[in-house]
């Protein structure tokens, strides 16, 4: 039986880039676009269209690069109050990124419906089908990401789904549940999300921060309730305490649930992924970073180094080859014989197959 597809959206260059201490050039997003195109991602959100220049220029200049699997995906928001979508310059902008796919927010929130955009809960309903619409007519592929929907449904259940309601009768590609405070537990994420998929016909995103540390396993269990579709930036960066990081989400969903993202072969190449992001933007990669840090896969305690010699199963929940990465025994006060002998046979001083005594 076929593995079942997960779509995978990447936004780095747009949620990543409004990280504290991150910056691209437009020359680096381009570079990292075709990274992320060449290790097969389905969308790559460029940036958000009409807030900068740089977002802009990236938005012409990508389209001189043949891409061989992703689309380029603007970002923007849904049409003002009060405001026509023709007379919206900010759509306007969307438009003139020509990408041929777009994504727009739109507040599922009664809070910040009355709070924030400071409009009636009728007018913002509005807001959404008529910028969904808009584009549509326009001839893009439109996602609708539903702004702090686990929280709307929370405090008004009935208004969140009445949200992305408003977005399906638009014609709506698909609908994005986000978690953009970032503070919903996984069995939240998991009752909502199984409650909007089992409602709409549409394929069902899930979009979380991490403000709460969760963001991983908030995107797992929105995927095991249902989503089709998952968002996520490489590294995890992105504003406040980051985003669901895309190097920990897509090796569990492949390996740990069996599914299908962008492929076995592809994810060899996951730690070299990890470490040209960070290189582009002159970060010290994390060490401990789940499946592709430098300590992902070192062993230091004597007993362990033991256990995993005579079976790495014994210690390790993947092959770190699996993900590019690659086994370490460290040498210390706690080590063994047997750490003692790995470390000599990896620098060339013991051989294969030698018994402790012999390295004594």
């Amino acid at each position: 039986m076929k593995a079942a597809r997960i779509t995978v959206y990447d936004t780095t260059l747009r949620d990543g880039a409004q990280a504290e201490g991150v910056s691209f050039t437009v020359a680096g997003k381009i570079k990292m676009a075709l990274r992320l195109d060449a290790f097969g991602v389905d969308y790559i959100e460029g940036g958000y269209a009409g807030s900068n220049q740089k977002d802009m220029d990236f938005f012409s200049a990508i389209r001189k690069y043949p891409l061989k699997r992703s689309r380029i995906v603007a970002f923007g928001s849904t049409r003002r109050a009060g405001r026509k979508v023709r007379d919206d310059s900010l759509l306007q902008s969307l438009l003139a990124a020509q990408t041929g796919a777009v994504t727009i927010f739109g507040k599922a929130w009664i809070l910040h419906v009355r709070d924030v955009l400071r409009t009636t809960p009728r007018e913002n309903l509005a807001m959404i089908s008529d910028t969904v619409a808009y584009l549509k007519d326009c001839g893009r592929e439109v996602f609708f990401d539903a702004e702090h929907f686990f929280d709307g449904y929370k405090a008004d259940a009935s208004y969140a789904m009445a949200a992305l309601e408003a977005a399906v009768r638009a014609g709506a590609d698909a609908v994005v549940l986000c978690d953009t405070n970032g503070g919903a537990l996984p069995a939240e994420i998991y009752e909502a999300t199984r409650a909007v998929v089992r409602a709409l016909r549409v394929p069902v995103g899930i979009h979380v921060h991490n403000d709460g540390g969760m963001a991983v396993a908030n995107t797992v269990e929105a995927v095991r309730a249902g989503a089709v579709h998952v968002q996520g930036t490489v590294n995890g960066i992105g504003e406040r305490c980051g985003n669901a990081d895309l190097c920990a989400v897509l090796p569990s969903l492949e390996f740990k649930m069996g599914l299908q993202t962008v492929g076995r072969e592809a994810l060899r190449g996951l730690k070299d992924l990890s470490v040209f992001a960070d290189t582009i933007l002159n970060r010290r990669p994390d060490s401990r970073a789940p499946y592709v840090g430098q300590s992902a896969f070192s062993h230091k305690a004597g007993p362990h180094v033991d256990a995993v010699n005579k079976n790495p199963r014994s210690f390790e929940h993947v092959k770190p080859e699996d993900v590019g990465n690659r086994r370490r025994v460290l040498v210390s006060e706690l080590s063994g014989g047997t750490s003692v002998l790995l470390k000599a046979i990896e620098l060339g001083v013991g051989r294969a197959g030698a018994r402790k005594a012999e390295m004594r």
